[in-house]
């Protein structure tokens, strides 16, 4: 689409800068729109900071930038003795504002970033070992710490739980679901909400994260509907700033030109996307950013077997799919079986929902039942029953024990799915090379996710710990320094949450500190250089 004018483009999305015109200079008249065409100018909006995904890291990111900090309470004893004599050191500064490697040393717990088991046992005392201790922090809203950002989110904050099957229970208390400032059972309280025990719906944590935002007084950092297509480098000569510019991708690693030419310095990112409008329309925008924070999680992608027949359209792959396909009746009075693929909780989800609903079920999965990775092993029976239902099933009513296949339940373990066929019949092969055919009504595969990182150069595989593999929260997060979240390949660009390989709400929350203080700690040295009357340029020192 193209526009006849600057006042036209300035319509489109004014609210991008509504509220940083003031923030960041009053020379700011309109947003920072450009055609596909046109070489971004410095006349155009530069934010120090774009979070890129709204959901609870985006979340609480937002709320330490928004200049909220974290002190140590004056009535609080942290249980860790060498943990508390540390804190008290220098109680009188703010956790941003210590040294995070410091306090982290010698802490242990379930996230292999220091920085995350930190503000963890900071929020969550001795969490681990069954007890409830209130934290040890108070919140204080500083102002002047406020640091110019915005949210882009496809959807409303609370990012994939707005998307998740409504009728499970969370596998994390709901006390560890809650962000900083605002307790989970206060809130659930106050709005007269039944929480029957302390795991709830995700339906519940998606309502609390929106609520959260807006109590908070975050709404103004954060745009809906905005969907991200590239995210970018900007270059350019060292010796003729104003004039030459390049645009190159992430990927770049090499500033010094050959035979001779020019060298170039890094410049501020280019984030392109569109806003989806109420009438479906899609409005391109484009901002610059100084520093570009990752946050989207690992929910775009489902996980696939990468087999033939995989995409018939009777091959789910997803528990929002396989819902749908039970409330409208298609598996109803069915002879044939669900067939449901993989050995995690989302699996084990499918298989009660399934069972729930008087639908046959052939589960198959590659491990052992005895395997000690299975994700029931880690899990105590009096606080996940319906799980240690779901694995108990998996043990005793194995094939090789009822030859019956159309049983309510019959699993398959150490079995790999070879094919899928048109005529809905599924081959399956066991550890020893035994082939076997079966038919099913509905296939469900659910073997994990993927973040689709598609707007990075190369999906992103230049920053993972292995380069040039996709970046998988598990095998392959992104590469970062431990306490400041800033990818190691790449300077200026930040990954926190799922991306770093902290899957539970408990531990993405120590990314933001992280990023946090690595920023605070800049835009100082920044604002120092400035009024020194040295830099000014692009990006932050």
């Amino acid at each position: 689409r193209t526009y006849s004018s600057t006042e036209t483009e300035g319509q489109l999305l004014n609210s991008f800068v509504q509220y940083f015109g003031d923030s960041l200079g009053r020379k700011i008249k309109r947003m920072p729109l450009i055609e596909e065409t046109v070489l971004p100018g410095d006349s155009l909006l530069t934010l120090p900071v774009v979070i890129i995904g709204n959901g609870p890291s985006g979340i609480c990111l937002s709320y330490l930038l928004s200049g909220y900090r974290p002190y140590l309470s004056p009535e609080a004893i942290h249980p860790n003795p060498i943990l508390h004599t540390k804190l008290e050191e220098a109680r009188h500064l703010s956790i941003v504002d210590q040294d995070l490697e410091y306090l982290s040393e010698g802490l242990e717990g379930r996230s292999s970033n220091p920085v995350a088991v930190l503000f963890d046992t900071l929020l969550h005392p001795d969490a681990d070992f069954g007890y409830d201790y209130p934290p040890v922090l108070h919140w204080k809203l500083e102002q002047h710490n406020y640091i110019p950002h915005i949210v882009l989110g496809k959807g409303p904050p609370g990012g994939a739980w707005h998307s998740m099957e409504g009728s499970m229970l969370t596998i994390s208390f709901g006390d560890w679901m809650e962000l900083p400032g605002l307790s989970f059972k206060e809130w659930a309280a106050s709005k007269r909400r039944n929480i029957k025990s302390d795991r709830v719906m995700p339906e519940e944590i998606a309502c609390y994260y929106k609520h959260y935002v807006k109590v908070m007084g975050l709404q103004k950092n954060f745009r809906d509907n905005v969907y991200i297509t590239s995210v970018s480098r900007l270059y350019r000569e060292k010796d003729d700033e104003g004039r030459s510019q390049q645009n190159e991708d992430i990927s770049t690693q090499h500033l010094e030109m050959e035979d001779g030419q020019k060298s170039l310095i890094k410049r501020n990112w280019e984030v392109r996307g569109y806003q989806r409008a109420t009438d479906g329309s899609h409005v391109p925008f484009c901002l610059f950013a100084e520093n570009v924070a990752l946050a989207t999680g690992t929910f775009d992608s489902p996980g696939r077997l990468q087999v033939e027949g995989e995409d018939f359209p009777f091959v789910l792959h997803s528990m929002s799919d396989f819902g749908a396909a039970i409330s409208k009746g298609k598996l109803r009075g069915k002879a044939d079986p669900v067939l449901i693929v993989g050995a995690g909780l989302t699996a084990a989800d499918a298989v009660l929902c399934a069972y729930n609903n008087n639908i046959p079920v052939v589960h198959v999965f590659r491990r052992r039942v005895t395997d000690t990775s299975l994700i029931f092993k880690q899990l105590p029976k009096k606080l996940y029953p319906e799980y240690h239902k779901v694995y108990h099933m998996m043990c005793t009513q194995s094939h090789t024990v009822d030859s019956n296949q159309h049983s309510a339940y019959t699993s398959f373990p150490e079995h790999n799915v070879l094919s899928f066929k048109p005529e809905m019949k599924c081959v399956l092969q066991s550890a020893s090379g035994l082939k076997k055919i079966l038919k099913f009504s509905v296939a469900l595969v659910l073997i994990g996710s993927h973040p689709n990182l598609f707007f990075l150069k190369d999906q992103g595989h230049s920053i993972g710990h292995h380069s040039n593999q996709p970046i998988t929260c598990k095998g392959n997060p992104i590469e970062i320094d431990p306490y400041t979240y800033e990818c190691t390949k790449e300077a200026n660009l930040f990954a926190l949450g799922p991306l770093v390989g902290d899957n539970f709400v408990r531990f993405l929350k120590g990314g933001a500190l992280g990023i946090a203080r690595c920023l605070a700690i800049r835009q100082k040295k920044k604002h120092e250089l400035i009024e020194s009357g040295v830099g000014g340029g692009d990006g932050v020192p």
